[in-house]
């Protein structure tokens, strides 16, 4: 997509910037806008990196943002380019990466620091202009440094990747010889799986629908991936990089739950994770944990999704614990946080996020990216955005 032509003068236009801004639902246009101003306590970053959440794709295609024009974009890793006024920890040049929620300061959960629970939070990304742009602005309080060891690329997934650990530490007990079942292998999945194999899972089981995520996975090193038994029901669906073509492989078309009795001696996992919001996903999830196990809610739902009675009978009397999870816990004091702790993982190579990437593009062919992954034309996992 071609830029628009720019009527302003030389000096004018060295204040703006290339974005892609949301002007409706479905309308995602590649152009040039105001860059954003400093103002005291800010620094402006410049982006090296912006992935594609799968949350931007209903928020672009289907729900919109909270207001139009939008620019969108909340995974980000950059440069700082300049400080504003009181800024006194950061330099331009600094590699950084942002925290896109932007709290109140002011509510109970903000006192003791829990950002995360924010009663009346701001957000990059979808409540205020995010990162599918040239630059973008923060608070101070927003940014770590990235370690000399971590690229951008890879820095620019520390906004998923924390989320993926929050939810396994949401569990709150040692994984160590555990067994861990994970519903849904796109990248969220995929990073809580490596999560579950760092923290010293014994056996990290994978579902999908999409030969080509477990494809991946294999890739990646997990062995026990499974196409679901959805795939058969779904095969009308078939797309290049969408529904996987052909029979179910031999041993791949039982039901996901009988699939996790089988390798847990009829005992079920210890945890289960359900990371793709489908409704036969959150019922597979639950059926397959164990007596006192426990189950996290990731995946953002995309439907109602309706419980069996003799399911719900089954997790009363199995005791499972239910957790939901959403987004990250961080830290301003330098605490360990889940943010710094993917920064730490990856900058001594325990948690290696690289081969999860399938595509960089350049903002300007952004919007034909975003349809063509709203319309499944080609397999992708994660996709980085650049100016």
């Amino acid at each position: 997509m071609e830029m628009p032509e720019n009527p302003l003068s030389n000096a004018e236009s060295a204040e703006l910037m290339e974005a892609l801004v949301l002007h409706g639902i479905g309308d995602v246009r590649h152009q040039r806008i105001p860059k954003p101003s400093l103002t005291e306590g800010t620094v402006r970053v410049r982006i090296g990196f912006c992935g594609v959440c799968g949350s931007d794709m209903p928020r672009i295609f289907t729900k919109g943002t909270y207001t139009f024009p939008t620019v969108c974009g909340h995974e980000f890793a950059g440069i700082v380019e300049a400080c504003g006024a009181g800024v006194d920890t950061f330099s331009p040049g600094d590699a950084v990466v942002v925290f896109p929620l932007l709290w109140c300061g002011m509510c109970p959960a903000c006192e003791q620091g829990n950002y995360v629970q924010c009663h009346d939070y701001d957000y990059l990304g979808s409540r205020r202009d995010g990162a599918f742009a040239e630059f973008v602005v923060a608070p101070k309080e927003n940014l770590i440094r990235v370690p000399e060891k971590v690229a951008l690329e890879e820095a620019a997934m520390t906004e998923p990747a924390a989320v993926a650990l929050h939810a396994l530490r949401r569990v709150g007990t040692s994984l160590v010889g555990k067994t861990v079942a994970i519903f849904g292998a796109g990248p969220i999945g995929l990073m809580a799986a490596h999560w579950a194999r760092i923290m010293g899972a014994a056996d990290v089981l994978l579902f999908d629908i999409v030969a080509a995520k477990l494809a991946l996975a294999k890739r990646l090193g997990f062995q026990h991936v499974f196409r679901s038994a959805a795939v058969e029901a779904n095969a009308n669906e078939n797309r290049h990089g969408s529904v996987a073509r052909g029979p179910v492989p031999r041993g791949c078309a039982k039901d996901a739950v009988e699939i996790v009795s089988e390798h847990t001696d009829g005992q079920g996992a210890h945890v289960a994770i359900e990371a793709a919001g489908v409704p036969q996903t959150y019922r597979d999830a639950l059926g397959s944990v164990r007596h006192g196990g426990s189950v996290v809610l990731l995946g953002n739902p995309i439907a109602d999704v309706t419980l069996p009675a003799p399911l719900i009978s089954q997790l009363m009397r199995r005791e499972v614990t239910l957790l939901g999870t959403w987004n990250s816990d961080y830290s301003t004091a330098g605490n360990d946080d889940d943010w710094r702790a993917v920064l730490q993982a990856m900058a001594s190579g325990q948690l290696s996020l690289a081969p999860l990437i399938t595509h960089k593009v350049p903002l300007a062919d952004g919007p034909d990216m975003l349809h063509k992954m709203k319309d499944k034309q080609e397999f992708y996992a994660k996709v980085l955005m650049h100016p």
